[in-house]
Protein backbone atom coordinates (compact mmCIF):
# COMPACT_ATOMS: atom_id res chain seq x y z
CA UNK A 1 0.00 0.00 0.00
CA UNK A 2 2.83 2.67 0.74
CA UNK A 3 4.83 1.86 -2.45
CA UNK A 4 1.53 3.14 -4.34
CA UNK A 5 1.89 6.62 -2.79
CA UNK A 6 4.44 8.94 -3.46
CA UNK A 7 6.04 10.37 -0.27
CA UNK A 8 7.51 12.99 -1.69
CA UNK A 9 4.71 14.28 -3.09
CA UNK A 10 2.98 13.47 0.61
CA UNK A 11 5.78 15.12 2.32
CA UNK A 12 5.66 18.38 -0.33
CA UNK A 13 1.70 18.60 0.68
CA UNK A 14 1.91 17.78 4.14
CA UNK A 15 5.49 20.32 4.29
CA UNK A 16 4.08 22.56 2.54
CA UNK A 17 0.70 23.24 4.85
CA UNK A 18 2.25 23.46 7.81
CA UNK A 19 4.76 25.81 6.25
CA UNK A 20 1.94 28.30 5.22
CA UNK A 21 0.11 27.36 8.66
CA UNK A 22 3.41 29.18 10.25
CA UNK A 23 3.68 31.90 8.20
CA UNK A 24 0.14 32.63 8.74
CA UNK A 25 0.18 32.35 12.45
CA UNK A 26 3.49 33.99 12.68
CA UNK A 27 1.81 37.25 10.95
CA UNK A 28 -1.06 36.84 13.03
CA UNK A 29 1.24 37.08 16.46
CA UNK A 30 0.27 33.05 17.31
CA UNK A 31 3.89 31.81 18.69
CA UNK A 32 2.45 28.45 19.30
CA UNK A 33 1.14 27.33 15.37
CA UNK A 34 4.09 29.51 14.34
CA UNK A 35 6.64 27.51 16.00
CA UNK A 36 4.56 24.38 14.66
CA UNK A 37 4.68 25.56 11.23
CA UNK A 38 8.36 26.49 10.76
CA UNK A 39 9.63 23.35 13.31
CA UNK A 40 7.88 20.64 11.48
CA UNK A 41 6.47 22.14 8.42
CA UNK A 42 10.22 22.96 6.57
CA UNK A 43 11.93 19.84 7.29
CA UNK A 44 9.17 17.89 6.13
CA UNK A 45 8.76 20.08 2.83
CA UNK A 46 12.25 19.98 2.21
CA UNK A 47 12.22 16.25 2.68
CA UNK A 48 9.09 15.95 0.66
CA UNK A 49 11.87 17.60 -1.57
CA UNK A 50 14.96 15.53 -1.35
CA UNK A 51 12.48 12.41 -1.76
CA UNK A 52 10.79 13.98 -5.11
CA UNK A 53 14.15 14.58 -6.38
CA UNK A 54 15.06 10.77 -6.13
CA UNK A 55 11.93 9.67 -6.96
CA UNK A 56 11.28 6.24 -9.51
CA UNK A 57 7.28 6.64 -11.00
CA UNK A 58 5.81 3.22 -10.89
CA UNK A 59 5.83 1.33 -14.66
CA UNK A 60 2.48 1.08 -15.70
CA UNK A 61 0.37 -2.25 -17.09
CA UNK A 62 0.02 -1.53 -20.99
CA UNK A 63 -2.83 -2.88 -21.31
CA UNK A 64 -4.10 -3.50 -17.83
CA UNK A 65 -4.16 -7.53 -16.94
CA UNK A 66 -7.36 -9.31 -18.14
CA UNK A 67 -9.14 -11.10 -15.34
CA UNK A 68 -8.28 -14.68 -16.49
CA UNK A 69 -4.42 -14.09 -16.44
CA UNK A 70 -4.52 -12.54 -12.61
CA UNK A 71 -6.12 -15.79 -11.66
CA UNK A 72 -3.54 -17.61 -13.98
CA UNK A 73 -0.58 -15.54 -12.31
CA UNK A 74 -2.03 -16.55 -8.98
CA UNK A 75 -1.51 -20.02 -9.63
CA UNK A 76 1.68 -20.09 -11.34
CA UNK A 77 3.73 -17.02 -10.82
CA UNK A 78 7.09 -17.51 -9.17
CA UNK A 79 8.13 -15.62 -6.47
CA UNK A 80 10.78 -13.65 -8.51
CA UNK A 81 8.00 -12.98 -11.58
CA UNK A 82 5.80 -11.45 -8.25
CA UNK A 83 8.49 -9.85 -6.66
CA UNK A 84 9.93 -8.10 -10.02
CA UNK A 85 6.20 -7.19 -10.62
CA UNK A 86 5.82 -5.76 -7.01
CA UNK A 87 9.39 -3.80 -7.46
CA UNK A 88 8.74 -2.17 -10.64
CA UNK A 89 5.09 -1.04 -10.01
CA UNK A 90 5.68 0.91 -6.47
CA UNK A 91 7.49 4.50 -5.93
CA UNK A 92 11.23 3.87 -5.50
CA UNK A 93 13.69 5.79 -3.93
CA UNK A 94 17.33 6.43 -4.12
CA UNK A 95 17.95 4.15 -7.04
CA UNK A 96 19.50 5.23 -10.60
CA UNK A 97 16.53 2.82 -12.32
CA UNK A 98 13.96 0.45 -12.25
CA UNK A 99 15.89 -3.16 -11.79
CA UNK A 100 19.63 -1.51 -11.58
CA UNK A 101 20.96 -3.87 -9.06
CA UNK A 102 19.56 -6.75 -11.36
CA UNK A 103 20.74 -5.03 -14.49
CA UNK A 104 24.66 -4.53 -13.50
CA UNK A 105 24.44 -8.08 -12.15
CA UNK A 106 23.66 -9.28 -15.44
CA UNK A 107 25.77 -7.28 -17.41
CA UNK A 108 23.33 -4.85 -19.02
CA UNK A 109 25.03 -1.56 -17.62
CA UNK A 110 27.43 -0.38 -19.83
CA UNK A 111 30.37 1.38 -18.63
CA UNK A 112 29.68 5.41 -18.13
CA UNK A 113 25.93 4.94 -19.81
CA UNK A 114 22.71 4.60 -18.31
CA UNK A 115 20.99 1.47 -17.48
CA UNK A 116 18.01 0.16 -19.39
CA UNK A 117 14.60 2.10 -18.97
CA UNK A 118 11.61 -0.54 -17.67
CA UNK A 119 8.75 1.56 -19.47
CA UNK A 120 5.80 -0.88 -19.44
CA UNK A 121 4.98 -4.48 -17.85
CA UNK A 122 2.41 -6.83 -19.08
CA UNK A 123 0.82 -9.95 -18.09
CA UNK A 124 -0.52 -12.49 -20.21
CA UNK A 125 -0.66 -16.60 -21.09
CA UNK A 126 1.73 -18.10 -23.44
CA UNK A 127 0.87 -21.78 -23.69
CA UNK A 128 -1.03 -21.78 -20.63
CA UNK A 129 1.93 -20.64 -18.70
CA UNK A 130 2.01 -17.23 -16.50
CA UNK A 131 4.20 -14.93 -18.33
CA UNK A 132 5.28 -11.28 -17.00
CA UNK A 133 6.77 -9.12 -19.56
CA UNK A 134 8.93 -6.28 -18.97
CA UNK A 135 9.66 -3.47 -21.70
CA UNK A 136 12.91 -1.72 -21.92
CA UNK A 137 13.73 1.34 -23.80
CA UNK A 138 17.45 0.49 -24.77
CA UNK A 139 19.21 2.90 -26.89
CA UNK A 140 22.83 2.07 -25.17
CA UNK A 141 22.23 -2.11 -24.99
CA UNK A 142 21.46 -3.84 -28.27
CA UNK A 143 19.79 -6.84 -29.02
CA UNK A 144 23.07 -9.17 -29.24
CA UNK A 145 24.53 -8.25 -25.78
CA UNK A 146 20.87 -8.87 -24.67
CA UNK A 147 21.02 -12.56 -26.27
CA UNK A 148 24.28 -13.11 -24.96
CA UNK A 149 23.31 -12.44 -21.38
CA UNK A 150 20.12 -14.74 -21.81
CA UNK A 151 21.85 -17.98 -19.70
CA UNK A 152 22.80 -15.91 -17.42
CA UNK A 153 19.03 -14.18 -16.81
CA UNK A 154 18.04 -17.74 -16.99
CA UNK A 155 19.97 -18.67 -13.61
CA UNK A 156 19.39 -15.15 -12.07
CA UNK A 157 15.00 -15.05 -12.49
CA UNK A 158 14.75 -18.65 -11.97
CA UNK A 159 14.24 -21.53 -11.22
CA UNK A 160 10.76 -22.10 -13.12
CA UNK A 161 11.13 -19.43 -15.45
CA UNK A 162 11.87 -19.32 -18.98
CA UNK A 163 13.65 -16.20 -20.56
CA UNK A 164 12.45 -14.81 -24.13
CA UNK A 165 13.82 -11.89 -25.52
CA UNK A 166 12.64 -9.86 -28.53
CA UNK A 167 13.22 -6.32 -30.01
CA UNK A 168 10.28 -4.53 -30.51
CA UNK A 169 11.25 -2.00 -32.44
CA UNK A 170 15.03 0.46 -32.95
CA UNK A 171 15.58 0.65 -29.28
CA UNK A 172 13.06 -1.46 -27.41
CA UNK A 173 13.42 -4.62 -26.09
CA UNK A 174 10.97 -7.00 -24.42
CA UNK A 175 11.96 -9.52 -22.03
CA UNK A 176 9.46 -12.21 -21.22
CA UNK A 177 9.50 -14.32 -17.94
CA UNK A 178 7.51 -17.22 -18.62
CA UNK A 179 6.61 -19.97 -15.92
CA UNK A 180 8.05 -23.14 -16.81
CA UNK A 181 7.30 -26.05 -14.05
CA UNK A 182 9.20 -28.17 -15.45
CA UNK A 183 12.69 -26.50 -14.61
CA UNK A 184 10.84 -25.26 -10.97
CA UNK A 185 12.92 -27.81 -8.09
Amino acid sequence: MLGKISLGTLGLTIGGILTLTGFFAYAAHNATLNLIGFFYGIPVLLGGLALKANELKPVPFIPSTPESVLSLRKQKATQTQNQVREDVTRYRYGQDAHLDKALTHLGLEQLGEDFPEVVALREMEIDGNYALIIQFDSPQVPLDVWQQKQQKMVAFFGPGVDVKISQIGDEKIELALITNPETQS
